[in-house]
């Protein structure tokens, strides 16, 4: 049941931060350029993006939804069974940032499933992201680090 509860909790502080971060660049960013935060290295630029992470797939806005919530129904069926924290964590930082990219595209312009997801950061050579982005792809670097130390996601032992 721990593991659990890391999973949510992780997953909710994401999905918290995320929505505060999109309100807040709406408010401050939305009628502005680009604002230099380290020089040109890490700006804040307000974008809509109709894609996927990192303006990935632009216009797949109802494709992506779907699976956004088939990948929320399979972590919730799958996470009971999880035995290792360093998974649950990694499974919070996905189900957390698909639920900050979900909530645009369900309550953002230009509709239902097909809402812009607002993003904010911007670093060179690289689309502008949000923190929900940024969850899914840390998720994937620890999923990698877990994986080549060979840590499962569930230890049969501890199931018994």
């Amino acid at each position: 049941m721990r593991v659990w509860r890391t999973l949510l909790s992780v997953a909710w502080l994401i999905w918290i931060l995320d929505l505060a971060s999109k309100i807040w660049a709406v408010n401050a960013l939305s009628h502005r350029g680009a604002v230099k935060i380290l020089g040109s290295f890490f700006q804040l630029n307000f974008a809509r993006n109709s894609g996927a992470a990192f303006s990935f797939a632009p216009g797949s806005t109802l494709l992506l939804s779907f699976f956004g919530i088939a990948v929320l129904i399979g972590i919730t069926y799958y996470a009971p069974s999880i035995t290792s924290k360093g998974w649950a964590v990694v499974l919070g930082l996905v189900m957390g940032g698909i639920l900050g990219n979900l909530t645009d595209r369900i309550f953002r312009e230009p509709g239902l499933l097909r809402g812009h997801v607002i993003d904010w950061m911007q670093l060179p050579h690289w689309p502008i992201f949000n923190i929900a982005d940024s969850a899914i792809v840390i998720a994937a670097c620890i999923s990698i680090i877990l994986t080549a130390r060979n840590i499962p996601p569930i230890n049969k032992e501890e199931l018994i």
